[in-house]
């Protein structure tokens, strides 16, 4: 029996640098996951949430009141909104951008008991970026679902320097997307129904 319960879904796009990928990588998820029902998905582009580094007193986990900054407000809120989230992760030096890094560490209990899946890009596909963001997710009381889609270096380096078309990239990670958008709602829905 299939639960059309409407769930919110959120796709951060974790790159703002010049000629990046995420933005191509989101917008493509996003999609994916808009074909399933009782889903409604938004991109958050972190281009349009310039957020400064952390540099509160008090930490997410325990301010009294929502942080002043116009920016990090609008985020928290679309934060606060979303069922379940898929973050779309460049991978630098073994980890992810210090931008999402960033994003993250300025949320809290907005990112509670919510289950969140990855998508990512670079060395190893991006595998290492995904493991330390795993990590950055339990401790902001997430659940990081298991299933991923790496997209390796040798696969979108050619979308990014205009040899490929990104559909064709895209369409040889639907079977992976497939399966990682099936863990998130269940997950999604059972979260959604223990917060209820």
């Amino acid at each position: 029996m299939k639960n059309n319960a409407s769930l919110t879904i959120k796709v951060i796009a974790g790159s703002t640098r010049e000629g990046r990928f995420s933005d191509k990588a989101a917008l493509w998820i996003a999609e994916e996951i808009g074909k399933q029902e009782g889903v409604v998905v938004e991109v958050l582009d972190l281009r349009d949430y310039e957020m400064p580094f952390f540099n509160e007193a008090v930490s997410p986990s325990f301010k009294q009141e929502p942080y002043k900054n116009e920016a990090v407000a609008r985020f928290t809120k679309k934060i606060e909104e979303g069922d379940a989230f898929v973050i779309v992760t460049p991978e630098y030096n073994h980890g992810t951008s210090g931008v999402l890094k960033n994003a993250l560490d300025w949320v809290y209990p907005e990112w509670n008991n919510k289950t969140v899946a990855f998508v990512s890009y670079g060395s190893a596909g991006g595998a290492r970026a995904i493991e330390q963001l795993r990590m950055n997710a339990i401790e902001l009381q997430m659940a990081p679902i298991r299933a991923a889609v790496h997209i390796p270096g040798e696969q979108y380096f050619p979308v990014v320097f205009g040899k490929t078309e990104a559909k064709d990239l895209f369409a040889s990670q639907s079977k992976k997307a497939e399966t990682m958008i099936t863990q998130l709602l269940w997950w999604a829905r059972a979260l959604k129904k223990a917060r209820e």
